[in-house]
């Protein structure tokens, strides 16, 4: 299979596609409710196709002016290291380039190696100056 295979489109991946991938992905599980709710939310978003399936997707979600985060990089483990994570980081990019003010703030919390992916796009170690902190609502 050739990287020609893979289409990638801006688009917001319906529920049953956002639950699916991240669940292929090793990615933490939401119920159906939350993971409609947060889709409504995101700014922009793409899904990595082949034969009309979606085996990745990557989100910028965000007040739509100060503050930004790159969520959902997820790829089906049978499609990981073929530039997938490379194509969605690049069209998410690139819509920062171009749509985002130039003074907007995009963070994420990179899991462990994919820091490195990150970088590529200009993504930087906020530590020592600043750290990562997250937790559940519950």
């Amino acid at each position: 299979m050739t990287k020609d295979a893979y289409q990638t489109i801006a688009r917001t991946p319906t529920v049953s596609e956002y639950l699916h991938l991240r669940s292929r992905a090793g990615l933490s599980a939401f119920s159906e409710a939350a993971a409609t709710k947060g889709l409504a939310g995101t700014i922009f978003a793409v899904v990595v196709e082949q034969d009309g399936t979606a085996i990745g997707m990557g989100r910028l979600v965000g007040d739509g002016g100060c503050f930004f985060q790159v969520v959902d990089i997820a790829v089906d483990p049978a499609h990981q290291g073929r530039g997938l994570g490379k194509a969605i980081m690049a069209a998410l990019t690139a819509f920062m380039a171009d749509k985002l003010p130039p003074s907007a703030y995009v963070s994420l919390i990179a899991d462990v190696p994919a820091q490195e992916l990150y970088k590529q796009f200009g993504f930087q170690e906020t530590a020592p100056r600043s750290l990562g902190m997250a937790r559940r609502a519950g």
